[in-house]
């Protein structure tokens, strides 16, 4: 999922330190969001494995991504990406086809984390994260529990003001074409353009686009209902018991943030040990207890305190849950379109 990590990382503390040069060709380079992974992860890999590792950051996706498209994905060997830019990534012939034998903690993963639509089977791309997008709200401010789309984007008198949406292309339009019925990787023009006109019509009445700090509106009050991907809503339920998360009723999208093997990596058998040690079910559920996101690993997501979930409930949907949800994909040469109309959407008076 693109989001912004380093928030993440001074959230938790967790932030991981990356070097200002490549590292050696016999080094490992892993390429990741900031504070996504355990601080001690590489060290701890280091001494299980003997491959010496560095991280390099990445804020988006498409820095990472314009990055590998230039190098011809030289120079590194494990990518952290979403699902749509893996699918890129096999398009291009930059990815791994990836030998299970391998992966034997592959067996970790629930059964629907290898149906995933971008990638069956995991012949490319290892998931990493997966969850759903939402309303995240006030429950003692916003009167009644939000239940559709249009409780964000038609919001009541009250709520004039005290909304935010996320500003990124995918999520930004996903939230219109769900609210109009549509798919999340929808492409015709005619749909389109509905979605954009809806979207500048709500925007009338925002506070603000945040991908970042949203869940901090929240918590001071300035904001009382707001866009959120479930675990940045975590975020904010972390801080105040009052802040609850939802799916509308006409859905959400599956967003899945990706492990992908470059197949140009000079070290490719320290990369399928890399891949293979986060899959252990201890070193993967950091993920969860830390960052508050679910991990498609089930033996991980088992071992979780109940408490946990108890107080961050999101985290407990099940991967049939989820599943019920369209995945998001890559849409191709309509990404320039969507594009164009968030331009048009945020330029709009």
């Amino acid at each position: 999922m693109q989001r912004f990590r380093s928030s993440v990382g001074l959230l938790l503390g967790t932030g991981l330190a990356c070097s200002a040069g490549m590292a050696a060709a016999d080094e490992l380079v892993i390429s990741n969001w900031d504070g996504y992974m355990a601080p001690e992860a590489l060290d701890s890999f280091t001494e299980a494995t003997g491959n010496d590792a560095e991280l390099v950051l990445h804020g988006t996706n498409e820095e990472i991504m314009g990055k590998l498209i230039a190098s011809d994905g030289r120079g590194y060997d494990v990518v952290f990406v979403s699902s749509p830019f893996a699918e890129v990534l096999q398009n291009m012939g930059l990815a791994e086809q990836l030998d299970h034998e391998r992966l034997p903690n592959l067996a970790n993963l629930y059964p629907e984390a290898t149906e995933l639509a971008h990638d069956p089977g995991n012949q490319y791309s290892v998931p990493y994260t997966w969850g759903t997008t939402g309303l995240c709200y006030r429950s003692d401010l916003v009167e009644g529990q939000p239940d559709s789309w249009q409780d964000l984007l038609n919001p009541s008198d009250e709520l004039q003001g005290k909304t935010t949406m996320l500003a990124t292309d995918r999520w930004l339009l996903g939230a219109g074409f769900l609210a109009k019925g549509y798919s999340v990787n929808e492409t015709d023009p005619d749909k389109l353009a509905e979605v954009r006109d809806l979207l500048i019509e709500a925007k009338e009445s925002l506070l603000a686009y945040d991908d970042t700090t949203f869940y901090a509106k929240l918590v001071s009050g300035e904001a009382e209902l707001v866009h959120a991907w479930d675990g940045w809503c975590n975020y904010g339920i972390a801080e105040n018991a009052d802040i609850e998360y939802v799916v509308p009723q006409e859905g959400s999208d599956l967003w899945v943030d990706t492990m992908v093997i470059l197949k140009g990596s000079e070290n490719k058998e320290a990369a399928y040990e890399f891949v293979n040690y986060v899959l252990d079910a201890d070193n993967h559920r950091w993920a969860s207890e830390n960052i508050l996101y679910k991990v498609p690993n089930q033996a991980a997501m088992e071992a979780l305190d109940p408490a946990l979930i108890e107080q961050f409930p999101n985290l407990g949907m099940t991967p049939n849950e989820m599943m019920a949800y369209e995945q998001l994909r890559n849409v191709g040469d309509a990404q320039r379109a969507y594009s164009r109309v968030v331009s048009e959407i945020k330029a709009a008076d």
